[in-house]
């Protein structure tokens, strides 16, 4: 909580996440968060550079997971972690629905992160908006799309032995900004083009392992090698 609202910043704040990750991983990678935390756990991951560990705990299913009540057949979101175990069968009835949205909250890491669908700091409304997506875990492809007040945004990306492929639709009257994960910018294509000279694309620049592009509205299809 105190990385997620900026409580500490600094070393106290890498210390902070440091002790985050020692605590996940002294867990064999599982949760140990309930309703009140949950939902800041992925979001804090990710923004602290942590992709790799936040994937491994959205793919696990070893109990207390998300995919814990997936692997025993579950189609919603349950409301508690062990609302069902093989060792205890099913928790008082008083308190266990077997749909309930808030340990669901990790669809919006699934979202903003995985997919990279996200509002753009200076203009809120998705008039101009950021894709960022992160590609991870086991997955080989993903697709997530977002009705905005301006039409669909669209992201997929899909992995093979010759790279990432991302199939992005941004809506009329809005423009993007567009983070891949790549070695270079000179390295990404846009369809049969160097992305930073292909129509409607313009490179921004390249910082901290991202290729970053300016599009407006369309298609495009990037690929990272």
């Amino acid at each position: 909580m105190a990385l997620r609202f900026g409580l500490v910043d600094g070393a106290r704040a890498e210390q902070a996440q440091q002790r985050l990750v020692a605590d996940i991983r002294g867990r064999d990678i599982r949760l140990s968060t309930g309703f009140v935390g949950v939902s800041h756990l992925l979001p804090v991951l990710s923004a602290r550079g942590e992709d790799g560990l936040a994937w491994r705990l959205m793919e696990q299913d070893a109990f207390p997971s998300w995919l814990f009540s997936v692997k025993h057949g579950a189609t919603t979101i349950w409301e508690r972690w062990d609302g069902w175990t093989p060792e205890n069968g099913f928790q008082d009835a008083g308190m266990n629905s077997f749909n309930h949205y808030s340990l669901g909250s990790c669809g919006e890491w699934m979202y903003q992160t995985a997919a990279g669908i996200g509002l753009h700091p200076d203009a809120p409304g998705f008039q101009r908006m950021v894709i960022r997506p992160r590609p991870g875990g086991t997955l080989t492809h993903l697709a997530a799309t977002h009705d905005s007040p301006y039409g669909r945004i669209a992201s997929a990306w899909r992995r093979d032995a010759a790279g990432t492929t991302y199939d992005i639709v941004i809506p009329v009257n809005t423009t993007a900004e567009i983070h891949l994960a790549a070695a270079s910018a000179d390295a990404v294509r846009e369809g049969d083009a160097p992305a930073a000279t292909a129509p409607g694309v313009r490179l921004v620049k390249h910082e901290d392992g991202d290729a970053i592009f300016a599009v407006g509205s369309g298609s495009y299809r990037f690929v990272v090698p």
